[in-house]
């Protein structure tokens, strides 16, 4: 695992809009997973930029999204649909047949999410899969306690979660108790992990996802066992690790 401890907020968000763009230019066809939530908008923001100001073109690209709430209509402002278009899609030339977001509207979501296992596969799997972390440790919505080799499926989400979401509702009790998410496993397989977090409120699970131990109660824990794994924290962060500072000797003598 890689570990980047950046100064800031926006300077985690260039550094990890480097290796989108990286991966991008030299395979124009990629494939991305992406995650919604406060975190990666900054990372969008600064794609969306590039796209607009040095041509940074996502024509070929086909993109998965980690997760959506059941029973959100995709043109629900809380909706994970909404939020791709409003913080993403929109601002960059991705084709929207080639934008992947999973439903949470589905009569049969045991099928649905088998199809969306299927349409990863199809697409090659997935290149460099966007991360999070939820306050309780969690990746997607693999919530403390899901096998670390789960699939795309339905996911009752906890108290928490509910608790730490209803900020973006009028009421707590808006907040849908159920997800469509990524499974550990399927995240597992994707060929770089690039995980984002910032603020103080992160740096205590932060700090048990990557120096505690591999735990299906953290599952962000996980990405310990992954060949490719990037996380980017800014200091507030990272303030709990023990080993920032080795973290950043090692960034500082990567070649250039």
């Amino acid at each position: 695992m890689e570990v980047i401890i950046a100064p800031d907020y926006e300077t985690m968000s260039s550094l990890a809009a480097d290796i989108v763009e990286e991966l991008v230019r030299s395979q124009p066809a990629a494939v991305l997973g992406l995650a919604t939530g406060s975190t990666p908008i900054g990372l969008y923001q600064e794609l969306a930029r590039r796209h607009r100001e040095a041509g940074l073109s996502f024509e070929e690209v086909t993109s998965f999204n980690l997760d959506e709430y059941v029973g959100l209509t995709p043109d629900h402002d809380q909706s994970y649909h909404y939020f791709m278009n409003e913080n993403l899609f929109q601002h960059i030339d991705l084709p929207l047949e080639n934008a992947h977001v999973p439903s949470g509207m589905s009569d049969d979501h045991e099928a649905f999410c088998g199809s969306y296992e299927q349409a990863i596969a199809q697409a090659g799997g997935i290149d460099l899969q966007v991360l999070g972390i939820g306050g309780d440790g969690h990746i997607a919505f693999n919530e403390p306690g899901s096998s670390l080799k789960s699939r795309t499926r339905l996911k009752t989400l906890t108290n928490e979660t509910v608790e730490d979401n209803s900020r973006f509702f009028e009421s707590i009790d808006d907040v849908p108790r159920y997800a469509i998410t990524m499974g550990v496993g399927t995240i597992l397989e994707t060929r770089h992990c690039l995980m984002l977090a910032n603020g103080e409120k992160k740096a205590d699970v932060v700090a048990q996802a990557i120096e505690g131990p591999v735990s299906a109660m953290i599952t962000a824990s996980a990405l310990q066992l992954h060949p490719q794994a990037t996380v980017i924290l800014d200091e507030a962060a990272a303030s709990k690790l023990e080993l920032s500072e080795y973290y950043k000797w090692v960034f500082e003598q990567k070649p250039a």
